[in-house]
């Protein structure tokens, strides 16, 4: 019993160690929520034509939910310099935190694969939703005129209501994230 309790208060300080640098210069912690219920992480490309196509609903996203959920924009291809998420940031006019995950280490630990590709996480850092934003695309290169599906924000909206995520696990579509060792 004793080896199961510091197993587990290592992997918590190790999960809570995870600072990664943003584009305004500090280091965040990705994994806190602070008083807030839940982080968003957002994995993009300014590279993957399917994350230009949602940048409209990624920041009404951010827009609706910040005051309750932390949101960041996650670059985790180690191409990706802190000027070129600055100008994909400026471009698409986001608002909330860009983050750079150049040794991919946040989004090996959540399982990120694809951009664009969502990640909700508890306050405890354990993972509530990974997927798609909503389906507007089926398949790698089959998209709708509209989505009609809203997964995340049916996501949030039961988490914030304290209720199970309807459907945690819808698979995202777009692009790999570049130089992701499998």
């Amino acid at each position: 019993m004793r080896w199961l309790l510091l197993f587990s208060l290592l992997f918590t300080g190790f999960a809570a160690a995870l600072e990664l640098p943003a584009t305004d210069g500090k280091s965040y912690d990705p994994l806190i929520t602070g008083e807030k219920k839940a982080v968003v992480l957002f994995f993009v490309s300014p590279f993957c034509p399917t994350t230009k196509s949602f940048m409209k609903e990624i920041n009404q996203i951010t827009a609706d939910y910040s005051d309750r959920v932390v949101v960041y924009l996650v670059h985790s291809d180690p191409e990706i310099t802190n000027e070129v998420a600055m100008e994909h940031a400026i471009l698409s006019e986001f608002k909330a935190t860009v983050l750079l995950d150049k040794e991919q280490a946040l989004a090996k630990q959540v399982q990120a694969k694809i951009t664009p590709e969502v990640v909700v996480l508890s306050p405890k850092a354990e993972t509530l939703y990974k997927g798609r934003i909503n389906d507007l695309y089926l398949g790698p290169t089959k998209r709708q005129r509209a989505a009609t599906t809203q997964d995340l924000r049916d996501a949030l909206d039961a988490i914030l209501a304290g209720k199970a995520v309807p459907s945690p696990h819808p698979e995202a579509q777009g692009c790999k994230i570049g130089g992701m060792k499998q």
